[in-house]
């Protein structure tokens, strides 16, 4: 069993730097779309840090969730990234059975509610070129 990252502290940083994009989301909070992807790295034997298994290490999307206290949080979307590596080190009284440190990437997507698309209508990804002026 691997010991919990303390996931709180980056929550936090996260929190920080969102209240500074939501007066430019129309409709503010309220509107406000969050999408997380995650690289996560695969399980790993044992031994030789062989790759196991072709399924991702566990993560608990509900703890990830907890992040985002506003907003609507869209399906969490994971894929093989991250780190994993031997760190040399196993704190029994911090829950450690291996050596094995994570590292996971995450991608957060701010966006918002369009209602000029209409309600019948599905919404539409749109990219902008900064040349543009956006």
């Amino acid at each position: 069993m691997q010991r919990k990252p303390p996931l709180g502290q980056y929550g936090t940083q996260l929190n920080s730097t969102i209240p500074g994009v939501i007066s430019h989301l129309p409709g503010g909070r309220k509107n406000m779309l969050i999408h997380v992807k995650l690289g996560v790295p695969r399980l790993l034997s044992p031994s030789a840090g062989l790759v196991e298994k072709e399924e991702l290490r566990h993560v608990d999307v509900w703890e990830v969730a907890k992040v985002f206290p506003y907003g609507k949080l869209l399906p969490i979307e994971m894929e093989v990234g991250g780190l994993a590596f031997p760190t040399g080190r196993v704190v029994e009284e911090l829950g450690d059975d291996d050596d094995v440190g994570i590292c996971v990437a995450a991608c957060v997507t701010l966006g918002y509610v369009d209602d000029s698309t209409g309600a019948n209508e599905k919404a539409q990804h749109t990219t902008f070129n900064t040349k543009d002026g956006y």
